[in-house]
């Protein structure tokens, strides 16, 4: 017997309908395939299987690649609380950002640099535009 449960795996469905809505999110965000790549931590194969909507399709992600997802979710979920305008919850991911942390660089830029300190940072960034308590 185990002390702790093991943590529930998500099923193949789970990780491809994720990894399709974070895809379709970066796309929006004006993402470079590679910087979707490196942030999501997926091949260039796997990327664009997620891109073709019509097709069934499903994909094994590991925690770290799931967690990344998550964070671009819960990003977008952020950026459409913030701004009332799609232009602003689509652009801002791509706008130079002068504020310390970004220094002149965008969000995306961050992110894309591929290490999950990165991702988060930028996560908890944005998250505090929304008055989000740390």
């Amino acid at each position: 017997m185990t002390a702790f449960p093991q943590a529930q795996a998500f099923t193949k469905d789970q990780c491809a309908t994720g990894l399709r809505a974070a895809v379709a999110i970066l796309e929006k965000w004006q993402a470079t395939t590679e910087q979707a790549c490196d942030i999501l931590r997926v091949s260039r194969s796997t990327h664009a299987r997620a891109k073709l909507r019509n097709r069934e399709w499903s994909v094994s992600l590991d925690s770290d690649q799931m967690q990344r997802v998550s964070f671009i979710l819960n990003m977008h979920a952020a950026l459409r609380l913030i701004f009332d305008n799609p232009e602003n919850v689509y652009g801002f991911a791509a706008m130079a950002n002068h504020n310390e942390f970004f220094n002149g660089r965008s969000p995306l830029e961050v992110m894309a640099q591929g290490d999950m300190i990165s991702l988060y940072e930028t996560y908890r960034r944005i998250d505090s535009l929304r008055g989000a308590q740390w």
